[in-house]
């Protein structure tokens, strides 16, 4: 695995972090919210099955990466297209997961020439849409967690200081108290094992980098995101569980019907964590047959 930092057009750094095979066809990932550019051992096995080159990079404010304050999700698509330039990149494919969505389709949208498809995996759906109730269906605690951040900056500091502090001394039992209104059963049945390691490593760099990404997440998106998705028109892939509480599956059926060129995997057995667990492997397999 190799690690780069890269220097953005505005002077900052992005934390990025490669996997799979170095020959093979680039697919960028976008972590979740909270979280970092962590990649998944069975992820990094598939790619390597696949000869995809896997890349993942920490959002600003985000493990190791400089904050950008007052970002919107449009300009993951600048730094993606500044990775992408500074590795000799000319095209990649993308996906992303919940809050790494919406700058999966930032890219989907902005960079056309440069990303040939993209996956958004239980992604949240722009605020705002006048057909589309935004928090109808979320678990208890997203609720007040986009409350918060539709108050703005201060309430939404104070709401994710309180949240870090359960993050201080995590393990899973903690984590899987600290999301119970959040966690169908498909869900808390998926958080154990390798794969629980795994969400306790990505959440826990929170107490090493601070709560600045996860607070420029929120805001980012309450906000207009910076482009329209109903103006992508490259391939696209919408994946939604009916079981999801952190992501309501209305989120996925919005996006659906708003992206001409997407094709939608709803599904009612899935929940938000199953996806991230189980589905990566098609979504990989989907994103390699477009170069």
């Amino acid at each position: 695995m190799k690690t780069y930092q890269i220097k953005t057009r505005d002077g900052r750094v992005l934390h990025v972090v490669e996997a799979g095979d170095p020959k093979g066809p680039a697919v960028i990932v976008h972590h979740g919210t909270p979280g970092a550019g962590i990649l998944y051992g069975p992820h990094i096995a598939d790619a390597l099955d696949r000869h995809i080159r896997l890349l993942s990079y920490s959002r600003p404010g985000y493990g190791g990466s400089t904050r950008h304050e007052g970002r919107n999700v449009a300009d993951a698509a600048r730094d993606v297209e500044d990775i992408l330039n500074a590795l000799n990149i000319e095209r990649c494919a993308t996906w992303g997961i919940s809050g790494g969505g919406p700058h999966a389709l930032a890219c989907a949208a902005l960079l056309p020439s440069r990303v040939v498809a993209a996956c958004a995996l239980a992604s949240v759906a722009p605020y705002g849409a006048q057909d589309l109730d935004f928090l109808a269906g979320m678990g208890e605690d997203n609720i007040e967690e986009f409350s918060a951040a539709l108050q703005g900056p201060d309430a939404i500091r104070a709401d994710l200081t309180q949240r870090a502090q359960a993050l201080t001394h995590l393990d899973l039992p903690t984590l899987l108290e600290s999301m119970r209104s959040l966690l169908s059963f498909v869900d808390q049945r998926t958080l154990t094992g390798d794969f629980g390691a795994y969400l306790l490593e990505s959440f826990s760099t929170v107490k090493t980098y601070g709560i600045e990404g996860w607070l420029d997440d929120d805001l980012a998106f309450v906000k207009p995101w910076g482009f329209d998705v109903s103006a992508i028109s490259i391939p696209v892939q919408i994946w939604q569980g009916e079981q999801d509480r952190f992501v309501p599956f209305s989120h996925g059926q919005w996006l659906r019907q708003h992206i001409i060129s997407a094709e939608s995997h709803l599904n009612a057995d899935d929940g938000h964590l199953t996806l991230l667990a189980y589905r990566v492997p098609l979504v990989h397999e989907w994103l390699r047959h477009h170069f």
